[in-house]
């Protein structure tokens, strides 16, 4: 089987896996005369728009040329986080005397944490199978797709002719242009999870945060890691204060950065990689040696081989162009996820896909830019927001005024031992504008935010909340606490003090 080179090794978890999302013996049906809506690609956007429109009546069909579950569940989130839960408990027992508990000595087990992370997988793996798709009266088609002309794909020689159809190819990791790079055996995320022995010295292209999630991990379990990122400090696009606190902690986990540097050249040495580079003071030419190179810099869309042309779609090098309704240059085809958004998350393209459904059968004018997207970085502690940036929505011409709760002053942090974080509320007159977490759960609290913002609540509201003592997500009312004090100005609290004066 073809795609069983994709996935290894071929122990019983991988084979459940692959059972799931590309049975072996695979039929592909006989189309249809006229399909509702063609969907083009298996992942997370394209399950959701399939079998979406399937259960409201549409008559439909769904193209994976791979495995179904797309990043997300073979070499994406779902991979990633079960490694991440393993470093985190290996980092927990390590920090467990600080609580009073001895443990002895942490010894990951790195053949052990792969195994269950491919059980895990493999686990999950139903909810995106081609049984799944075919109960939910899916007609599943695995195969290359191509457009044909405007209102037909043709995928392993049979013809699909629809009313209405959905890109959603994705996306896939690229290398930047180091020298040498490409004549070295190096890892992306579309194969780290097949490794099967810990590298010793892990090397990293790339400080955003699939780089810093998979080195922090890599690090607790034993590994001398680098990352390598031009810019001046990790995670770039995150808000500095956040983008610190993680960078302390992965400096304390004992990860090397070397940031802000311009990588020279990448070359095999006698079994080991070496990378070149030079840091900002223009010193000289620094070098740095590991058994395996990570390379998390970038992606790129999923358009070669689709006919977008003989569609009449138009697509660039960011991917297909789509307007507000994610509805393309042919008004019958739409394109949701990683193949067309510049939010690249499941969740993301989930959203998304329902908006498409709704927009394509059915004539409505779902706008992607009215969804609120939240983000997380599962880094430890994680980093989560929604939302606008202070200066973002300065530049929208909003009168911000920014609110901050340490978790050093949230009781449920201080018993935790977990008060290097915050919770961030940037407001105009009390209606939230954006919110960025760092804490260990950041990713859980960050839906009281998004929430308040999709449904335009106040601080006001937040304050008014009775949250649960002691817990971390308290912050949200101290941050509405702290905007219901601004209230009290003196002239209001002079009116106050008189009123008592008055009733005494």
């Amino acid at each position: 089987m073809a795609e069983a080179a994709r996935v290894s090794p071929l122990d019983e978890a991988n084979l459940a896996l692959l059972d799931a999302v590309h049975p072996a013996d695979w039929v592909n049906p006989e189309p249809r005369a006229v399909y509702d809506l063609v969907v083009v690609g298996g992942g997370t956007a394209g399950l959701v728009s399939a079998v979406g429109a399937a259960g409201l009546g549409a008559r439909v069909a769904l193209v994976e040329r791979h495995l179904l579950g797309g990043d997300c569940l073979n070499v994406g989130c779902v991979p990633s986080k079960a490694l991440i839960r393993s470093a985190r408990a290996a980092a927990d027992a390590r920090r467990a005397p600080r609580l009073g508990v001895n443990v002895g000595a942490v010894e990951p087990d790195f053949g052990a944490i792969m195994r269950r992370m491919r059980e895990r997988r493999a686990g999950i793996s139903p909810n995106d199978s081609a049984q799944r798709v075919q109960a939910a009266g899916v007609d599943l088609f695995f195969g290359d797709a191509t457009f044909t002309n405007a209102r037909t794909i043709e995928v392993a020689g049979s013809a699909l002719r629809f009313n209405r159809a959905v890109v959603a190819t994705g996306g896939r990791p690229t290398a930047p242009p180091v020298p040498g790079l490409a004549d070295v055996d190096y890892l992306t995320n579309e194969t780290l999870f097949s490794l099967t022995e810990l590298p010793p010295r892990l090397l990293v292209i790339g400080g955003g945060p699939i780089g810093c999630e998979l080195a922090q991990a890599f690090a607790h379990f034993g590994s001398a890691v680098t990352i390598f990122d031009q810019a001046p400090h990790l995670l770039p696009r995150e808000d500095p204060d956040a983008a610190a606190v993680v960078q302390r902690r992965l400096m304390a986990d004992g990860v090397r950065l070397e940031l802000g540097v311009t990588l020279v050249e990448a070359v095999g040495d006698h079994g080991e990689i070496c990378v070149r580079f030079e840091r900002p003071n223009g010193a000289d030419i620094a070098e740095a040696r590991g058994d395996r190179l990570l390379v998390a810099a970038g992606r790129a869309p999923n358009v070669e081989g689709l006919g977008l042309d003989a569609a009449g779609v138009s697509s660039s090098k960011r991917g297909v162009t789509v307007n507000d309704r994610l509805q393309t240059s042919n008004r019958r085809i739409y394109a949701v996820g990683d193949v067309s958004s510049p939010f690249q998350f499941t969740h993301a393209a989930d959203a998304m896909a329902r908006a498409a459904i709704q927009n394509a059968l059915f004539y409505g004018r779902r706008r992607a830019s009215a969804l609120v997207i939240p983000w997380c970085t599962y880094t430890d502690p994680e980093v989560a927001h929604v939302g606008l940036y202070e200066q973002e929505a300065r530049q929208r011409g909003h009168d911000v005024q920014t609110i901050t709760v340490e978790l050093a002053d949230v009781d449920r942090a201080v018993i935790d031992d977990e008060t290097d974080g915050f919770v961030r509320v940037h407001h105009e007159r009390g209606r939230l504008l954006g919110c960025t977490i760092v804490a260990s759960h950041a990713g859980e609290l960050i839906g009281e935010a998004t929430f308040a913002l999709t449904h335009r609540h106040t601080l006001s509201d937040l304050s008014s909340t009775i949250h649960p003592y002691p817990t971390q997500a308290e912050a949200f009312r101290k941050a509405g606490d702290q905007y219901r004090r601004s209230l009290l100005t003196a002239r209001v609290r002079g009116f106050m003090e008189r009123y008592f004066r008055w009733t005494r």
